[in-house]
């Protein structure tokens, strides 16, 4: 019983202490560094842009597409779809293009299927979202043609559930929801560097902001904000 109501008071503390907004089914995040907010996808298709402080600015349904991650970039926001392909999107006219993902033969199933985003350069780093096997937890690295996004390389990094991603720091930040941990990972020499402990939440998406903030996107209905010292990462 104690060991229940641990739980229970821990939740609504970090709920109390940390939440900024309520968005359904919050699958995706990235700060957007030319207007500092930020833009959640959510897992009914919709995309949401908020103030740092959770201000919602904007909401606007793509369509019967189940968002996972979100990039944002200054022109475009590219969201990738569970099932195997992206969104991108332009963020003046909210105009829509998708791109199948293709090549290496891989296939998306039901929980087998595309979470995180995070951009590197010109190429773009999907995570695979495995629940149990290691061995299909992988990275897929892609790069964006005019009528699709093509597999170049696959990444085997071995963290399950995989269900969000940043590029931060010349590292990837990727949260797992069943672990409820934080893994910062060094994807040049495929390897774990640290392990950072999250409160009990449904950890859907992660970005930073430019004072040194983090935010937690919950597929169960919320976003949350940290300080790095808080998490203990730099």
């Amino acid at each position: 019983m104690r060991t229940v109501l641990t739980i229970i008071f821990s939740t609504i503390l970090v709920y109390s202490s940390h939440k900024i907004t309520t968005i359904p089914e919050a699958s995706g995040i990235s700060y957007c560094k030319d207007t500092n907010t930020l833009m959640v996808a959510n897992d009914e298709g919709t995309l949401y842009e908020i103030t740092p402080k959770g201000e919602i600015l904007l909401k606007h349904k793509l369509g019967n597409y189940d968002l996972e991650g979100v990039v944002c970039l200054k022109k475009e926001v590219i969201l990738t779809i569970e099932g195997g392909s992206l969104l991108i999107v332009n963020r003046k006219s909210l105009k829509i293009k998708k791109l199948k993902i293709r090549g290496k033969g891989v296939k998306f199933r039901k929980k087998l299927g595309i979470e995180g985003i995070a951009k590197i350069g010109k190429l773009y780093y999907l995570t695979i979202q495995a629940k149990k096997r290691k061995k299909r937890a992988n990275i897929l690295v892609v790069k964006l043609n005019s009528n699709s996004a093509d597999i170049i390389d696959i990444i085997n990094h071995q963290i399950i559930d995989s269900a969000g991603m940043e590029y931060h720091n010349n590292k990837l930040y990727i949260v797992s929801d069943k672990k409820d941990k934080l893994y910062i990972y060094d994807y040049k020499k495929n390897r774990v560097l640290k392990k950072v402990k999250l409160d009990k939440f449904a950890q859907e998406g992660i970005t930073f902001d430019r004072d040194n903030n983090v935010y937690l996107a919950d597929d169960n209905g919320a976003i949350f904000k940290y300080s790095k010292r808080e998490l203990k990462i730099k």
